[in-house]
């Protein structure tokens, strides 16, 4: 599959800023890395509706909770380790009244590299799961992260979008991305199912390539809808597939692989399941694509997982 690779942090200001054109009711709150989460574009475009809280996270929530009380919509945007983990209690207090708060993660699992664990998102899927109220949206290309934030700004109450640092394939899927719904990318047979997140999508189009090469048919499953997740398809998936590996740039702790596992536990009969992502572990500092490696997302270890679920 040929592709270009385009990192989607580099797009959000300038799809904030798009749609801030038509919709004056659209905020962006900054704490003081507007540089690097390519949000200076708004601050320049629009300074009266862009908030510099500083390094102050839980009052940047804070702030964006004051603005949704007002009739605005509010757009946090940091990393992913701060918007999630620094100023959690305050995004679950957000929650709790229900309020329409935008979060948006960048620089998220093991994308910002070098600065090691201390800046590594590898739970930030499990933190926003276990809020009630929050939608997580992860977009695997340019036009799911603009999809994303439409759909974030339509929706009345908390959103979590989780974007990437590092590239991925910027390949149209047709299907439009929705709140709640997953696209199956390829369908080659009922051996496995391959689901992965957005963040993910590189590798995930890597390994399947592989697999096919090997002579396994399966099911390439992009998950862009972690919270409300695609139940139906998902179930389908279990009753049809001999085994199913998900794949995450997260901890295997809380986050998809945990996800579609509480959803077919239930069920009697199911295909069995593996996860691949970060173990219970802090993971440390190097060039984002050998961290990953090392702790397990790499080709090789995907590979690995099917052949080993398949002879279950």
């Amino acid at each position: 599959m040929d592709y270009k690779e385009v990192c989607l942090r580099d797009k959000i200001g300038e799809f904030l800023c798009e749609f801030a054109e038509n919709d004056s009711r659209i905020y962006v709150i900054d704490s003081d890395l507007a540089k690097s989460t390519k949000t200076l574009i708004f601050k320049e475009k629009f300074p009266k509706r862009f908030i510099e809280a500083g390094i102050a996270e839980a009052s940047a929530v804070s702030i964006a909770e004051g603005l949704a009380s007002e009739g605005q919509i509010p757009f946090y945007v940091n990393f992913a380790t701060f918007v999630t983990g620094t100023a959690w209690t305050q995004v679950r207090q957000s929650a709790y009244a229900n309020s329409n708060v935008k979060l948006i993660g960048t620089y998220v699992g093991m994308d910002n590299g070098p600065d090691g664990a201390s800046h590594h998102a590898n739970e930030d899927i499990a933190l926003m799961r276990m809020i009630p109220n929050v939608k997580i949206l992860v977009p695997s290309n340019v036009k799911e992260l603009k999809q994303a934030i439409k759909i974030a700004i339509e929706y009345n109450g908390p959103v979590y979008i989780r974007s990437t640092r590092d590239v991925v394939p910027d390949i149209d899927l047709e299907q439009n991305a929705e709140m709640g719904k997953s696209i199956v990318v390829e369908d080659n047979g009922n051996d496995f199912a391959l689901i992965y997140e957005g963040t993910t999508a590189g590798l995930a189009y890597e390994s399947f390539g592989a697999l096919k090469e090997k002579g396994y048919n399966g099911k390439l499953v992009n998950i862009f809808s972690i919270k409300p997740i695609d139940v139906n398809l998902i179930n389908n998936l279990a009753s049809n597939v001999k085994g199913i590996v998900t794949l995450e740039n997260h901890s295997v702790i809380g986050g998809l692989g945990g996800a579609i596992a509480e959803i077919i536990a239930q069920k009697n009969i199911h295909a069995p399941i593996r996860y691949i992502g970060v173990e219970d572990i802090f993971t440390e500092s190097g060039k984002a694509v050998e961290v990953k490696t090392k702790y397990g997302l790499n080709v090789d270890n995907v590979v690995k997982k099917v052949e080993e679920v398949l002879k279950k």
